[in-house]
């Protein structure tokens, strides 16, 4: 009776519903599926659980390509080709300004002409597609593999711009963008293929040629021919524009001007783009045999504005700002840069004075040994501004840079620099022996001729001799302590000082205190007293490191660079320690000490407080002057050399003097006028 009542076995009661669950995978009836992703993945163990799916990997891939192709589609529409593309491709002066604001020079008048393609000789633009493009009048504007390649290189921190065809060049000339990334180079790529479907191939052909950059400050074939051969565009033979083609890879690696290296790079292109020619058959094989003698281009010009000690300034600057900041060459020569220099004009005009004060007495028409003497100078501040330098005697009649060569020895005005690493670091006799302390105090003989000596005996030299100290003169001075020796410039203590120390740690000093490493001298006794070979720049920043506590700061040149009036990113030197201030303190009470009373002494007419070191060379081959007056470190050198090989000669008789005159004399008179003229400014 009670089943009967419930309904029987199995059957639910009246106005109650039982809830089951649907087979596994099939909807509850009524309600909506999930959308839910089924990840990690039901039903799965272990690693499986996480391993997506093949529908799963579709549904990624598939919704990343729309995702991709939708932006590109987005990317190409919206990327608009400029209305006048010659706009983007003007040039301007840069100009240069000393340290208080007013101009300097104004360098780089537009430099930039356009000729129709048909003034072009038909070989030159051979030679052009030869070397840039040679599938130029086949392909779309861009090439698929130089693309994928140059997206490698910048996936991978390469060049990005090897690959890209003519009109993409031509682009990248007209927006005068040099930035490497994606952007930029999708950018590139679309404007290119527009381009090529709305210009024919001779207008982006022409508009490439006249936009160019070519090296000299020239952009367009047309000035770049004048630059290099004087030359109209149409006059340039085939030799000739292998030759231009060339610079289109870098002018700054090709132009035969800058250095042998360059020259080397340069015949090594143009030949093989003059054999490109004869393959792609746009010369003949007897035509090209003609040219076997690379067309030499011509000197290259200097401006007028230039001239004086202007150039040097201007070059120094120039080359400070392309090392330390994103400009290019080519940018730099497009011009539109404000460069606000640390040169101070009043200083300039001072240095240059006092060379032509000190070498007054010099006549290279009537005397031999005052034939091709070379003055070079620099005055930096503690904080590394270059404030004056003296190049030479005009930047027009001769471009090198005397105040910045690295091929004159520095002698014995090195020797403080040894002096501060024996202070610093001590000294070790004995090999494997604890290093022990050395003191302005300490002395050493200071005899002329003594063995120079190393832990094991005295020292060999490579021509089977025993290696002896040299003093000035030759002079005998006895036992002299490491400070007298400085200040009375007796080199041969210096010189087993050096060996004492350690050469290597000598060479670390040098370093620290700014001295190239490329300047620096063998690792032989001799490196104790100067047979490094820094420049005049270099020596003066190092020496202003003992006026500074030994706080070191590289020379710069360049205070802010800015272009059309909105500054640009300048890197500038930091300040470090170099030597601990109490080294540097002794090494410039030695330095006042030789102004005051010892080897430098007649520089103290210029005033009290001045510290100076006069230096020589074994050889006479040069005379130094380098010292401080607290607020300015300068340094003169004085030499004489051919500088077409840089063959350095004797000083001996120099303006007349006697024999036995110190070479050091005629920098030391420049230094001492230059600093009579300065005063405490």
């Amino acid at each position: 009776m009670r089943a009967q009542q419930d309904g029987g076995a199995g059957q639910e009661k009246p106005g109650r519903r039982r809830w089951r669950f649907p087979p596994r995978g099939r909807p509850l009836r009524g309600r909506r599926p999930s959308l839910r992703v089924d990840y990690p993945r039901r039903g799965r163990h272990g690693v499986r659980r996480w391993l997506p799916s093949w529908r799963q990997l579709l549904l990624v891939a598939g919704t990343g390509a729309a995702a991709l192709t939708g932006w590109l589609a987005w990317f190409y529409v919206t990327t608009a080709v400029p209305e006048d593309l010659n706009s983007f491709a003007t040039q301007q002066n840069n100009v240069y300004y000393w340290a208080d604001g007013t101009e300097m020079a104004r360098i780089g008048p537009t430099n930039r002409q356009e000729v129709p393609l048909g003034r072009v000789p038909e070989p030159v633009q051979w030679a052009v597609l030869a070397a840039e493009n040679e599938t130029f009048y086949t392909d779309p504007g861009i090439s698929v593999t130089g693309i994928g390649r140059a997206v490698t290189q910048m996936v991978t921190g390469g060049d990005t711009q090897g690959g890209s065809t003519i009109t993409q060049q031509y682009v990248k000339n007209i927006y005068l963008n040099q930035r490497q990334d994606m952007s930029r180079k999708l950018s590139e790529i679309v404007i290119a293929i527009k381009l090529d479907d709305r210009m024919s191939k001779q207008e982006i052909l022409a508009g490439y040629l006249n936009t160019s950059w070519f090296g000299r400050g020239s952009y367009g074939i047309q000035r770049a021919a004048a630059a290099y051969y004087g030359k109209d565009v149409s006059q340039i033979d085939p030799s000739e524009g292998a030759f231009l083609a060339a610079l289109l890879k870098g002018a700054g690696q090709y132009d035969p001007a800058v250095g042998a290296a360059n020259r080397e790079r340069a015949e090594e292109r143009w030949s093989w783009i003059l054999d490109r020619m004869v393959e792609t058959g746009k010369l003949s094989a007897a035509e090209r045999a003609r040219y076997t003698v690379f067309p030499e281009p011509r000197a290259q010009p200097k401006s007028a504005g230039l001239s004086g000690q202007v150039g040097y300034l201007v070059d120094m600057a120039r080359a400070y700002v392309e090392s330390h900041s994103d400009i290019t060459p080519a940018q730099f020569d497009l011009g539109g840069h404000q460069i606000r220099t640390t040169f101070e004009k009043p200083r300039v005009d001072a240095l240059s004075a006092a060379v032509k004060e000190g070498t007054a007495g010099i006549d290279p028409d009537n005397r031999e040994a005052d034939r091709l003497l070379k003055v070079g100078a620099a005055s930096v501040a503690p904080d590394g501004r270059v404030v004056a330098l003296y190049g030479g005697p005009d930047y027009l009649k001769q471009g090198f840079n005397n105040a910045n060569t690295s091929t004159v020895p520095i002698g014995s005005a090195f020797t403080p620099v040894v002096y501060a690493a024996g202070l610093g670091q001590g000294a070790q006799r004995q090999r494997g022996g604890t290093r022990t302390p050395v003191t302005p105090t300490t002395t050493y003989n200071g005899d002329d001729g003594v063995n120079v000596m190393t832990p094991e005996g005295p020292y060999w030299g490579r021509d089977g001799k025993i290696a002896k100290t040299a003093n000035d003169g030759k002079r005998n001075w006895g036992t002299i302590t490491l400070r007298n020796a400085v200040e009375q410039s007796v080199n041969g203590p210096l010189m087993q000082l050096g060996m004492d120390v350690g050469l290597d740690r000598v060479q670390k000093t040098a370093t620290d205190l700014g001295l190239l490493p490329d300047s620096l001298g063998e690792l032989v006794p001799a490196l104790g007293v100067g047979n490094s070979t820094p420049s005049a720049l270099r020596t003066a920043d190092a020496y202003a490191a003992f006026a500074a506590g030994g706080s070191h700061t590289d020379p710069y040149s360049v205070l802010t660079v800015s272009r059309n009036g909105v500054q640009l990113p300048l890197s500038l030197p930091t300040a470090v320690q170099a030597l601990t201030p109490a080294v540097a303190g002794e090494v410039d009470a030695a330095l006042k000490g030789s102004a005051r009373d010892g080897a430098a002494k007649s520089v103290a007419e210029a005033g009290p407080g001045l510290a100076a070191k006069p230096g020589t060379t074994a050889d006479r081959t040069a005379g130094w002057c380098v010292g401080y007056n607290g607020q300015l470190s300068t340094a003169v050198t004085v030499f004489r050399a051919d500088l077409k090989d840089m063959k350095l000669l004797s000083l001996e008789g120099l303006g007349g003097a006697a024999p036995d005159t110190s070479d050091a004399a005629l920098p030391t008179r420049i230094w001492t006028a230059y600093m009579k003229s300065t005063g405490a400014r």
